[in-house]
């Protein structure tokens, strides 16, 4: 293409050769160092007077480093008179950041998106951002790319009776994410939710005791009208019986314990006082620790949002004293399970839904796909560990390290330098991304 160049920043050199490979080109030469004390350094080697300027970087281990030198990168194009600065970031760093979770929280993706303004970008390529709303903090175009089409091709080509399969969501925000998939490879999908168990305590009695006294009152007064009620239910029970009990397995609860599935006999953990259930004798105290009273703790960022509850949900699971419930929705008796979801980061809930579907929905293989590897801590290790998983597919989004990658049997990279290479030269010339979005059959 003539008059381009592309940048790599330091975050994912070897996915922009692949994209400049695809492209028949060479990276553009640029030096990127640091001084003594940190501070980062960029010298663009190259002319890019009137050049439509590309620069490739993306979120990594060293994620504010890597946003520094893609700010400066940007700075430093714009000042040498090119005509265009486009920022491909195939994983968009602080993603997860995209509103308030808490009164005096920041909301630290927009932050960014108003700093690569001023930087000077004029166009952002980004593949499946954590919340597509974040598209509108930036001034500029953003092209979202999906990485769906991708996934569902290596799905059809790789995964033996794929037809028979089930995509689970892991969390109740990712059913939109799922649902997606599912249309697109005509399968079948399920969802897997967990719940924090309470305690009993003495004001949920005392409610539910005086709900009861009202039951019975309003039953002896009702007789006639409740057994009318009871026999219609009989009978659509008898014209319906094998809908209701399809229906039935389809809804399986189990106990999650730090994380895993235990038997139903298995002793709950000890529950401390100042922690989850009745705190002290005080009435008032109880009824606010009452799941009858208490409000959600995500009413406090502006409603319920379920993209932002897998990061709570971990945390949760590595709490000695919490005992959850956990529900699949969905028949996976004997089926391949694709659990989904946007990234991969830490294993908790993976594990705890991979444990569930295969120990009490009785799956008989478990896939966890999700499109940014980025895998922090041990996360990799974990769940290659996992013998409830047996294959991990991500894309090269995020750079992983290789020897965690040679060292991890049932993990499958997928390749998004032929998406953004093409997402690249349709933007150079002006044409539609449209074609980007579709699945193309084998």
């Amino acid at each position: 293409m003539r008059n381009t160049l592309i940048f790599a920043g330091n975050s994912c050199p070897a996915l922009t050769g692949q994209i400049c490979e695809n492209l028949g080109m060479t990276p553009a030469k640029a030096e990127l160092t640091q001084f003594s004390n940190g501070e980062t350094s960029v010298r663009i080697l190259t002319s890019v007077r009137e050049k439509d300027v590309f620069v490739v970087q993306s979120g990594s281990p060293r994620i504010n480093d890597s946003i520094m030198e893609l700010l400066i990168m940007i700075s430093a194009c714009k000042g040498g008179s090119a005509n265009k600065v486009t920022a491909v970031l195939p994983y968009f760093p602080y993603s997860r950041q995209s509103k308030k979770k808490s009164p005096r929280g920041a909301i630290t993706a927009r932050m960014l998106a108003n700093l690569l303004g001023v930087a000077g970008v004029k166009h952002v390529i980004t593949v499946d951002l954590h919340a597509s709303q974040m598209q509108g903090f930036f001034r500029c175009p953003v092209d979202n790319l999906h990485a769906e089409p991708i996934i569902a091709k290596w799905i059809k080509r790789n995964v033996p009776n794929w037809r028979e399969a089930v995509v689970v969501s892991k969390n109740p925000g990712g059913t939109k994410r799922v649902t997606s998939l599912a249309d697109a490879l005509k399968l079948n999908f399920g969802l897997v939710t967990t719940d924090r168990r309470r305690g009993t305590n003495m004001t949920g009695s005392m409610i539910m005791s005086h709900l009861d006294g009202f039951d019975r009152r309003f039953d002896d007064s009702t007789q006639s009208d409740k057994a009318q009620a009871a026999s219609r239910r009989k009978s659509a029970v008898q014209l319906d019986s094998d809908y209701d009990d399809r229906r039935a397995q389809e809804v399986i609860h189990g106990r999650l314990i730090q994380g895993h599935i235990v038997e139903d006999d298995f002793p709950s953990p000890g529950r401390s006082t100042a922690g989850n259930s009745v705190q002290g004798d005080d009435p008032m105290t109880m009824s606010h620790a009452s799941s009858f009273f208490a409000p959600d703790r995500q009413s406090l960022a502006g409603g319920a949002n379920g993209e932002s509850s897998s990061d709570e949900e971990d945390n949760a699971f590595e709490d000695p004293t919490a005992e959850h419930m956990i529900t699949l929705v969905g028949d996976v008796k004997n089926r391949t399970v694709f659990i989904v979801d946007d990234m991969i980061d830490k294993p908790g809930s993976w594990i705890a839904a991979a444990e569930t579907v295969v120990k009490k929905g009785r799956a008989k293989k478990v896939y966890c796909i999700a499109t940014h590897g980025v895998f922090g801590g041990d996360c990799l290790e974990q769940l290659q560990a996992c013998e409830c998983i047996d294959t991990i597919v991500v894309t090269n989004s995020f750079p992983i390290n290789e020897e965690r990658v040679r060292n991890s049997s049932k993990l499958v990279i997928l390749d998004l330098s032929f998406l953004l290479a093409e997402a690249i030269r349709r933007n150079h010339y002006g044409e539609s991304i449209s074609p980007l979005f579709q699945h193309i059959g084998d």
